[in-house]
């Protein structure tokens, strides 16, 4: 068995090299793995399951023909955290929720995309309880397609703008009594996610317990990571084009 997990890969209609890095890597892996977790950001932005772009045509023909023979698991993440029973459909894939405890070389590996574990980051902590209600994703997804590629654009600029202004900031990562506590709920097995764009291995410790974080590689420019589980173990390996 042999199992790949990827994240926060940001493909938008104005990322090509990395829209082909993708395609190029799904028609790599097909058939040749057991099974590929998507652990959120996948794209930039996910407005609607009925958005009709061409370039998202093209990547979920692409995620379902992948589908047809290597079993293809998407989680959301904090950009594309709107997907739904019709992104499923289209792209082939199965909606994981998060966290999901999976069984795998008779271990247990637990999934996040990793944004709830930032709670430092209070103002997005609330904004992102509040853009998961049913009611909230509701009144949105009323809105014509249209207007809603416009605010996602507006908060894609907004993003942008802070990144180049401040970086990486220390309330963009996780906290350490979050991981605890999420590790602490599911029987401290290894941690798997995203997000944080801070690719590394970490150890958490409490008490008797301990356990390993593993940080997946955001993907950039022309070039991304992932993480490959097999009977060696998880492995950190980089991907290019």
């Amino acid at each position: 068995m042999t199992l790949h997990f990827i994240s926060d890969l940001h493909l938008a209609d104005d990322t090509p090299a990395l829209n082909r890095l993708f395609l190029d890597t799904l028609a790599a892996w097909q058939g040749r793995i057991d099974g590929l977790y998507i652990l959120g950001d996948l794209f930039e932005y996910w407005v609607g399951d009925d958005d009709d772009s061409p370039f998202l045509d093209e990547m979920l023909s692409a995620m379902r023909r992948f589908a047809e023979t290597t079993p293809l698991y998407v989680m959301r993440g904090n950009r594309d955290f709107l997907f739904g029973a019709g992104f499923a459909q289209r792209s082939g894939a199965t909606l994981l929720e998060e966290p999901c405890l999976i069984e795998a070389f008779g271990q247990p590996w637990l999934l996040c995309h990793g944004d709830a574990l930032c709670t430092d980051d209070t103002a997005y902590q609330q904004f992102r309880a509040v853009s998961r209600s049913p009611a909230w994703q509701a009144a949105m997804l009323a809105r014509p397609l249209a207007e809603r590629h416009a605010i996602a654009a507006q908060a894609r600029q907004q993003s942008e703008m802070a990144k180049q202004q401040n970086g990486l900031t220390p309330i963009s990562d996780v906290t350490e009594q979050a991981v605890a506590a999420l590790l602490d709920a599911h029987g401290w097995p290894t941690l798997i996610h995203g997000h944080t764009h801070r690719p590394a291995t970490h150890w958490h410790r409490h008490g008797e317990h301990a356990a390993q974080r593993w940080v997946i590689q955001d993907w950039h420019g022309s070039a991304g990571g992932y993480l490959r589980l097999d009977e060696n173990g998880l492995r950190a390996l980089p991907l290019s084009a």
